[in-house]
């Protein structure tokens, strides 16, 4: 049994097509395989086009590893692999391999060089073959001010980089992870009050540019990273520090709301975006700033709180 796909994200679209698979495995008594792709296609063949990943590849398999019996087959995308016909896909990939009896997919699966093939290709393939093709239709969501959407991985980055971060967790079932080694700071936040920890730019999508609530997680790899649950609230700035400079890098900060840990520098952490609290903008003062960051706080802790309860 088995699906093949992207899955950046693991969204509630892939989740419908996961449970699918795994529901007729079990029915069927047969393993569950998923099958994906590491990196995106597109950063392949056209690198300056390439999206910001959602998932980076070790939370990806972690989230699809439920699904899949722990047998989760991450392939390397090169221009090799990209250029087989469907076809060739099938019989080199699957059938000289894994021997699928069932391979189940989204309506908008395509397969093979230039995406040639889709689910009435696989199906054709599929009847050659002898395996049989399920094919799982489209998630749609209510988000927020009422509209419903179809789930793609697409929306979900327009969603976070427009800043919708709470829209964004409703299409993934869980809040939007940042994951990424902490670096040193210039310390304003705790010349204010208000020490940070400092996020490395991660190879992912990065919510626009403002001020959040949500939860960190520390560990001292990207590995047990995903293992830890600490869910420590906090309040997060994505931005430029534009109270001090007019230019400055972007930067990625979190305030703990609990009393501040020790030195963090080389050890890991995940930042879980719950809501937007407000835009950024240049404050007339240091002191103005301080007093908007206490405001902050206090906002980010009901909101938390009553998220925790």
């Amino acid at each position: 049994m088995l699906t093949i796909g992207n899955f950046d994200g693991v969204h509630l679209g892939h989740q419908r097509i996961l449970k699918a698979v795994r529901k007729i495995a079990e029915q069927r008594n047969v393993e569950s395989v998923v099958m994906t792709f590491e990196p995106h296609p597109v950063a392949i063949l056209h690198p300056e086009k390439a999206p910001r990943v959602l998932t980076p590849l070790a939370l990806k398999i972690d989230l699809l590893k439920d699904y899949a019996d722990d047998c989760v087959i991450v392939l390397e995308d090169s221009k090799d692999l990209l250029s087989l016909s469907p076809e060739d896909f099938i019989d080199k990939l699957l059938i000289q391999t894994i021997k699928p009896s069932l391979i189940v997919e989204g309506e908008d699966f395509n397969f093979g060089v230039d995406r040639q093939g889709n689910v009435q290709t696989l199906k054709d393939l599929g009847a050659e073959k002898d395996f049989e093709v399920a094919v799982v239709p489209p998630e749609k969501v209510q988000l927020a001010m009422g509209q419903s959407i179809r789930v793609s991985s697409t929306m979900i980055r327009y969603m976070l980089e427009s800043g919708h971060v709470s829209d964004a967790a409703v299409a993934l079932s869980r809040l939007y992870r940042l994951m990424g080694r902490i670096v040193p700071g210039k310390g304003r936040g705790k010349q204010l009050g208000f020490p940070t920890l400092n996020m490395q730019k991660p190879e992912q999508v990065i919510p626009a540019e403002g001020v959040y609530a949500g939860f960190v997680e520390i560990s001292d790899s990207e590995e047990q990273l995903l293992q830890e649950q600490q869910r420590i609230p906090s309040v997060f700035s994505i931005g430029q520090a534009r109270t001090f400079a007019d230019e400055y890098p972007l930067l990625i900060e979190a305030h703990l709301l609990v009393k501040q840990v020790d030195n963090m520098t080389d050890k890991w952490m995940a930042m879980d975006f719950l809501g937007r609290l407000r835009s950024q903008h240049k404050f007339s003062t240091p002191e103005a700033l301080a007093k908007q960051i206490a405001k902050d706080c206090e906002t980010a802790k009901k909101i938390l709180t009553d998220k925790q309860q």
